[in-house]
């Protein structure tokens, strides 16, 4: 048997899509794509460092949209931010499977690298409409939205839209404490950034950084949710289906419930 290549590479999708054009531009028969991050088992192993390159990783895409719906698209780029441990290859026999002229096959669920991806593209979807809906921003001193989040999956980059549509008139920031990154939006564009301010947080912002009249705002709101909430019809196991506890530290309404 011919001995295993590891591609290690830097975790981001143009990495991803470089070790994919590497594979195929040096015929490499045995692959394994791991990021640079995840730690190895292996004592002996055959390591290709893979340089992300933006040309290559567009060639690759763009190859592989020729083929594909935007659904299927979609759903590569949902299961590739999972980030589960060894996804790259499930969707690297994925992407063969497409370049090798058998895009009939990409809807049978009897494929077990197929289903996968359909499920873990499902539940990363579930991530980002939650964070659509239940993140809640800080008004700070210095006249900037801010929100903290720690979602299951890296959905900042699926968010991006919602809330450039949404809050197009104001300059806001979503911030990833767990993955230590955020989306910032300065009324003209979105970019991201990171913030050694951000990394010592849990998920909320200090008090001390509230513009003025955010707390009676976060008061005023607070006040409002309890009396308009009718306690005689009050059904706790579906109000936890529909919100779940794991999501209260983001909501103004909930947090004094913790």
């Amino acid at each position: 048997m011919e001995q295993q290549t590891t591609l290690l590479y830097d975790g981001s999708f143009d990495g991803f899509l470089c070790c994919i054009y590497m594979i195929y531009d040096e015929k490499i028969k045995n692959p394994f794509i791991r990021r640079e991050s995840e730690k190895s088992q292996q004592l002996f192993e055959n390591i290709e460092y893979v340089t992300t390159e933006k040309q290559k990783s567009k060639r690759v895409w763009q190859g592989f949209i020729l083929k594909t719906t935007r659904k299927q698209q979609l759903d590569i780029f949902k299961t590739f931010l999972s980030e589960i441990k060894g996804v790259e290859n499930t969707l690297f026999k994925y992407i063969q499977t497409v370049f090798n002229d058998n895009t009939k096959y990409l809807t049978d669920y009897g494929n077990k690298d197929i289903l996968k991806i359909s499920q873990v593209a499902k539940m990363v979807g579930r991530e980002k409409h939650r964070m659509e809906a239940f993140v809640r921003f800080v008004l700070t001193k210095d006249n900037i939205y801010i929100a903290t989040v720690t979602p299951d999956f890296n959905v900042l980059p699926l968010i991006i839209p919602h809330f450039k549509d949404r809050y197009a008139d104001q300059k806001w920031v979503i911030y990833d404490v767990k993955r230590n990154y955020g989306i910032f939006y300065d009324l003209k564009t979105v970019e991201t950034i990171t913030m050694d301010y951000f990394s010592k947080l849990n998920h909320s912002i200090s008090k001390e950084a509230y513009a003025d009249k955010e707390n009676s705002f976060q008061e005023l709101w607070y006040t409002y949710y309890k009396n308009v909430n009718i306690t005689s019809r009050k059904n706790k196991k579906l109000h936890h289906q529909h919100l779940p506890k794991r999501y209260w530290k983001y909501l103004t309404e909930k947090r004094k419930d913790l």
